[in-house]
């Protein structure tokens, strides 16, 4: 079992950036796959970047095409917390992100992710 929770969303302007925390609970945190999605208004839950846990491909990383070059995942095995840093923020990055855990092969595919955190309201002003 895992329970996570989400904190550094908030109001930002194009351009600026932001950190997303994801702390989770759980003694095999490290074997998890961890991912942030992201929803807007009126759109289906969308894939943002997954890092592999340790095992097969351990530390691989995976984005979205659109936040390739702006967005950053990492982990931290002994915190037992994933971080998303956003750089350079687009108005079309609004949405609230959540993260998740899996132990699943498929990374960017929103059922294989047993466990889901709340989410935290991101905005981006133009």
């Amino acid at each position: 079992q895992v329970q996570l929770g989400e904190s550094g969303g908030g109001l930002v302007h194009a351009g600026g950036s932001l950190r997303l925390s994801c702390a989770a609970s759980g003694r095999t945190f490290t074997t998890y796959t961890m991912a942030w999605f992201r929803q807007a208004p009126g759109k289906e839950r969308e894939f943002v970047a997954a890092v592999r846990g340790i095992g097969w491909r351990g530390g691989f990383t995976l984005y979205l095409d659109s936040v390739k070059g702006r967005f950053t995942i990492s982990r931290d095995d002994v915190k037992n917390t994933v971080y998303l840093q956003m750089n350079n923020l687009k108005p079309e990055d609004t949405a609230v992100y959540s993260c998740a855990a899996s132990t699943g092969e498929v990374v960017d595919v929103v059922n294989e992710y047993s466990y889901w955190g709340q989410g935290t309201q991101v905005t981006v002003s133009s």
